[in-house]
């Protein structure tokens, strides 16, 4: 194995900790830190459960489990960072305190050291704003929980340096992680071109039909959670937020709208597996309905329009968007994957079709991208 460099994770709650343990049990020596004295003093103690846990599994050795262990150390401020070469911030989702921290890290670590955010909701630009060298800063975006998820979205900002960009992905990749490039964009990939399955959806509740058919329709389709079993494992809360957050940085624009029945949902405590129930959790699933090809194909349109949107404005391809949908959504196939399957006639008499029924004022929600109509 070739010499790894060393890698810096400040915060060490779960995301951050599943971070380091990802570079570590890949070959790279961890150092990690967190503002918070009992984050520190605990997380040697959670890394363990967590690769004990895969041991009693049968997963992983205890060598390996110990060589893992071995790799970590645990600061106690940002000054013992200095000898890292990449360096992963996973604190609170505050763009004052993330520049605060990156501007702290630049006094600290060598000027040819990467910084990386985990974030997936703050613009890349606005965190390298006012640094000395923001050339070196991007965005690192693991998924939840990091040790399990496949997928890292890497989102460099205008001025990223191609090195970087390049040396980031490339010690990503070297733990066995898939890494897609994406725009500096509001959600990146997964958290934009996920937002029509589950408003869609949610359009659907609106006239009428129930979660369990819309979900049982999906499921059909080859969907491994249908759109209300995912709110009810993310949390109908952190949906609505996210769809809010997307909304505003959006303009607003109804492609985003959050709808009513999520508002509702969540106003009623209802958020689903984490307070017990939800839309559909925890009822057993249903036999999809009569119409449960035309419920796939009405929100697999407005996935693959969304899809065009995000691929015109440049900074992703038709094929990282595939992969990230799949890897990050476990979805049976990406946007364009679906175009693909259904033809884009049908797409687009379908994305019609919708604008017609629909209210005056979510009838641009189904306006094509002028990237689906030309392709």
């Amino acid at each position: 194995m070739s010499i790894r460099p060393v890698i810096g994770v400040v915060g060490l709650g779960t995301m951050g900790l599943g971070i380091a343990q990802v570079f570590a049990q890949a070959g790279f020596p961890v150092i990690g830190t967190d503002a918070h004295a009992p984050a520190r003093g605990s997380a040697r103690t959670r890394l363990t459960e967590s690769l004990q846990s895969r041991v009693t599994a049968g997963k992983l050795a205890k060598d390996d489990r110990d060589a893992t262990l071995s790799r970590l150390t645990i600061a106690q401020d940002l000054a013992a960072l200095a000898p890292a070469q990449l360096i992963i911030e996973a604190i609170v989702e505050q763009l004052d305190a993330k520049r605060a921290l990156f501007a702290d890290l630049e006094a600290i670590v060598a000027p040819d050291a990467i910084l990386a955010t985990n974030t997936s909701s703050l613009p890349i630009h606005a965190v390298a704003r006012g640094l000395t060298r923001p050339d070196r800063l991007l965005a690192l975006h693991f998924f939840n929980p990091p040790q399990a998820m496949k997928l890292v979205e890497l989102a460099p900002h205008a001025t990223t340096d191609a090195e970087a960009i390049a040396q980031a992905k490339a010690w990503t990749e070297a733990t066995g992680k898939t890494v897609i490039l994406c725009p500096d964009r509001p959600g990146f990939i997964v958290n934009r071109c996920a937002r029509p399955y589950y408003g869609e959806a949610l359009a659907l509740l609106t006239e009428g039909r129930s979660a369990t058919d819309i979900d049982a329709a999906m499921t059909a389709a080859g969907y491994r959670l249908g759109p209300f079993a995912l709110i009810d494992l993310i949390g109908a809360d952190i949906n609505l937020a996210a769809t809010e957050g997307m909304c505003a940085a959006m303009a607003n624009h109804p492609r985003y709208h959050p709808f009513d029945g999520l508002k509702a949902q969540v106003a009623s405590g209802n958020l689903g597996r984490k307070t017990g129930h939800g839309f559909t959790f925890p009822a057993p699933s249903a036999s999809p309905p009569p119409d449960a090809k035309a419920i796939a194909l009405r929100i697999e349109a407005t996935l693959i329009n969304e899809a065009h949107f995000l691929l015109a404005e440049g900074g992703a391809t038709s094929d990282g968007i595939d992969t990230a949908m799949r890897l990050g959504l476990n979805f049976p196939r990406g946007p364009f994957e679906a175009l693909a399957l259904h033809g884009k006639p049908a797409i687009l008499a379908e994305l019609a079709r919708l604008r017609v029924v629909a209210p005056e004022v979510l009838k641009p929600r189904y306006d094509p991208a002028p990237l689906l109509e030309a392709s």
